[in-house]
């Protein structure tokens, strides 16, 4: 067992007194080292202390700094173990115990990559038979800075797959990790660094996002905040009324109607708001006396994701954060006798939207006198699709702009890994044309601080309405630059799940195939094994004698069910589409030609049907292609 270690949080701390050498974390008890690699361990002792570390009968030394912070570098290694860790330093020492050399993959994304073992489709079974010695979990926990930290947020440590260790940790990474460790039979480590609900550019270092000219504003606005959160504050306050402009009410010839519910507008069973992400106008009235029209404070609860408030048209606040409840200083001659009118305009930027939540909304008088809001109406805006996403609160954990690079990244502080596995969008996916910028920045982001280039991303599982018409839709856009980011990079891959999601739950439980699916990819991609890891992609869209080819990569092509292929759409010029009959033959799909269309669709809605798959059981990806000569 490790006798000396220092467990570090937000800032290392120095050794203590008793403990001259201590190991940092991620270096505990049960660690997976990457094999083929070298290893720079790193810890803490005296000042200028000289250290020698052990490892397998190699010995190695290093001098601590004027800090007593020390870095040594271990050669590469073959797999194998257990193995002692030790680094000593005069008479004291601090050892690791049951260390292994194999590989070792970095999980990171939000909810469902999170998303844990305990809660999958036939939880009971799969935590009691998560047993596995050669199996090693590594927990990252949640931690938002706006710079980036040395340690983590608590005690963290390396832990053996077991029923204990198992049932909390990301289950799509563990399905995954379990896959290969029993394929490879040497050990393998998996490290989990997610955040629920959080967006691509919370992930990417402040170096990298810098790159992008539009996320500068948000990086320098995160610089003030670390100096003065109070100013900082004021002026994202004046982004948000900028960017809302005129939007910041309801256009004159809004719809107004009584809010059903105080859920999600997405619950309301409201086609047109089933999975809209954007601006939505609630008002409510109250009726004072000229004695209480003074300072007063006003609560709204929960708004998801980000309010603009005002009373009798005065800004009194703005806030980011879904499960944040706003509680706003009214200031003395806001209020005056009669009617006053409370209006909020509430930014979804993905997932729920608007006021939720069964905390009371209440304008509470300088007496103490509480007067209940009642009666909210509501009135629906444009959809972020059309103008674009809102400046977001940077320093916001999950919603901000590189904090949990800061916070959960850069503690791991180059730790070496095989590869990668992601699982994120769904925050993102009211701007698919960002993304198409910011995947690729963060693949590049990670490659080069862990020096490794296998890169696995989760294609976004299906969700939201069913359709029985032509939609432009978000999820489909978004889905679309996965399926492009990964045909670009051959050290990418992509596990569609797009057929095993659930239209009302953005958390598919079977996360058995989303892990099986990442572990072909890391087969083909990393192990350089010779198997078929895609589904099939387009590749090729012509017009032939009558008909519009769709030529398929990653074939042959499998109906299932036999008959047509569904969910193949022609689009003229215009953006008008129909669907339209398909069939598949060999490696291609064939599409009656209209002579009128200028490009083809494919399972281009929310949660899409999908018929057409490979002989490895693998579904065909959706798209958006021209119709080429």
């Amino acid at each position: 067992m490790m006798r000396w270690m220092i467990m570090a949080f937000g800032m290392l701390a120095s050794a203590p007194a008793a403990a001259q050498v201590a190991f940092d974390a991620p270096f505990t008890d049960h660690a997976v080292l990457q094999r083929d690699r070298a290893i720079a361990v790193h810890g803490h002792a005296a000042p200028k202390a000289e250290i020698v570390l052990s490892f397998a009968g190699t010995t190695v030394r290093a001098a601590a700094d004027a800090k007593g912070a020390w870095r040594a570098t271990l050669p590469a290694r073959p797999a194998g173990g257990p193995y002692s860790l030790v680094a000593a330093s005069g008479s004291a020492s601090a050892t690791l115990d049951d260390v292994m050399v194999g590989d070792v993959w970095l999980c990171s994304g939000q909810s469902n990559m999170e998303f844990t073992l305990r809660h999958v489709t036939n939880a009971d079974t799969e935590v009691q038979q998560s047993a596995h010695p050669l199996l090693r979990l590594f927990n990252v926990p949640r931690q938002s800075s706006a710079t980036p930290q040395a340690g983590f947020s608590r005690p963290v440590g390396w832990q053996v797959s077991a029923p204990a260790s198992a049932a909390d940790f990301s289950a799509a990474c563990y399905f995954m990790g379990r896959d290969l460790q029993q394929r490879q039979g040497i050990a393998v480590g998996l490290i989990s660094s997610a955040w629920g609900g959080s967006v691509i550019e919370d992930w990417i270092s402040r170096e990298s996002l810098a790159t992008l000219p539009r996320y500068r504003p948000a990086l320098d606005l995160l610089a003030l905040y670390g100096r003065d959160p109070a100013a900082a504050s004021l002026q994202w306050r004046s982004m948000v009324e900028k960017w809302l402009g005129a939007r910041v009410s309801a256009p004159a010839n809004a719809v107004w109607r009584p809010a059903p519910s105080t859920t999600a507008w997405e619950n309301w069973g409201d086609p047109a708001l089933a999975s809209f992400d954007g601006i939505g106008y609630y008002r409510a009235h109250v009726t004072l006396t000229a004695a209480q029209a003074g300072e007063a404070e006003l609560a709204i609860g929960a708004v998801d994701d980000i309010d603009l408030t005002r009373v009798n048209g005065t800004t009194v606040g703005t806030l980011q954060g879904w499960d944040t409840q706003r509680r706003y200083p009214v200031a003395s001659g806001l209020l005056h006798a009669g009617d006053n009118v409370v209006d909020v305009a509430a930014i979804d930027t993905g997932g729920g939207g608007g006021l939720w939540g069964d905390l009371p909304r209440t304008l509470t008088l300088a007496d103490g006198t509480v007067l209940p809001l009642k009666d909210w109406q509501f009135a629906r805006g444009d959809a972020l699709a059309a103008i674009g996403m809102p400046p977001g609160l940077p320093w916001l954990g999950g919603s901000g702009r590189t904090t949990l690079y800061n916070g959960m990244i850069a503690p791991l502080d180059g730790y070496p890994v095989k590869g990668f596995a992601w699982y994120q969008g769904e925050a993102n996916v009211s701007d698919a044309t960002g993304y198409a910028e910011l995947m690729p920045l963060l693949i590049a982001d990670w490659r080069k601080r862990f020096g490794a280039e296998p890169f696995l991303m989760v294609q976004l599982a299906g969700f939201g309405p069913l359709s029985s018409r032509p939609v432009d839709d978000v999820w489909a856009q978004l889905r679309d630059v996965q399926r492009r980011v990964a045909d670009a990079d051959p050290k990418v891959g992509m596990a569609s799940a797009i057929d095993i999601g659930q239209v009302a739950d953005i958390h598919p439980t079977n996360k058995q195939g989303v892990g099986y699916r990442l572990a072909l990819g890391a087969r083909a991609i990393a192990l350089g094994e010779k198997v078929e890891a895609r589904g099939p992609a387009p590749a090729a869209v012509v017009r032939r004698d009558g008909k519009v080819a769709i030529r398929f990569a990653h074939g042959p092509l499998v109906t299932v069910g036999g008959g047509q292929v569904i969910g193949f759409e022609l689009c003229d010029s215009g953006g008008q589409c129909r669907y339209a009959d398909a069939v598949a033959s060999g490696d291609t799909v064939l599409v009656p030609d209209d002579g009128k269309a200028s490009e083809v669709r494919y399972l281009w809605q929310a949660s899409p049907i999908v018929n057409l798959y490979n002989p490895d059981g693998l579904p065909a990806t959706g798209f958006r292609l021209p119709i080429g000569r």
